[in-house]
């Protein structure tokens, strides 16, 4: 099976994330500027779950141009993470509207977590379907950011139940090593096409 259905179906999806999280912005009623701060812990949870949606979004683009053929695991394994991404702005929401608090940043947090789980199992996926000669396999490599970001996750989650704007710092740092851009893939894709 090609994979045009499925990077279509997974564009409308996170473009649809992303609007539902604009959406749930409120606009504050009063014309001046000190009534824009109640609102600034959801306009900044916002911005940080754009961010992330953005790179996921990105990364998988490039993940699947490696992709030759999509099999029901690759299927399954893509279902997997859009599920975990679809409550990114449940997430995000709860988080901007109790300022940061412990339960929902452990929760944007572990949201987080699983994505990048669900990512890696679909990563994982599409190396073991390409077979040993994967441009996948070639790119990733040891993938450091891969690996360092569950593990930053694990100690930001319970982190955020005695310092929830630690654990929050801890969820930008890994945003901010993730927007770096990666070319990775693309080298790989480009000298496969030479």
């Amino acid at each position: 099976m090609g994979k045009t259905r499925l990077e279509a179906f997974s564009d409308g999806v996170i473009a649809i994330l992303i609007t539902i999280m604009v959406l749930e912005m409120k606009v504050p009623h009063g014309a001046t500027l000190d009534t824009l701060l109640p609102v600034l812990p959801v306009f900044l949870s916002y911005v940080l779950s754009f961010i992330y949606v953005g790179i996921y979004w990105n990364n998988h683009h490039h993940m699947l141009h490696t992709c030759r053929r999509v099999t029901g695991g690759i299927l399954w394994a893509n279902l997997h993470l859009l599920f975990w991404l679809s409550l990114i702005p449940f997430a995000t929401g709860w988080v901007g509207e109790n300022h940061f608090a412990s339960a929902p940043s452990a929760l944007y947090g572990l949201v987080l977590l699983m994505s990048a789980i669900a990512y890696y199992i679909l990563q994982q996926q599409i190396i073991a379907t390409q077979g040993k000669d994967s441009l996948l396999k070639k790119a990733v490599g040891s993938d450091w950011k891969g690996k360092l970001s569950p593990l930053i996750y694990a100690i930001a989650i319970p982190t955020a139940f005695w310092q929830p704007l630690v654990s929050m710092a801890l969820y930008v740092f890994i945003a901010l090593i993730w927007l770096i851009p990666d070319r990775r893939i693309e080298k790989v894709l480009e000298n496969h096409a030479e």
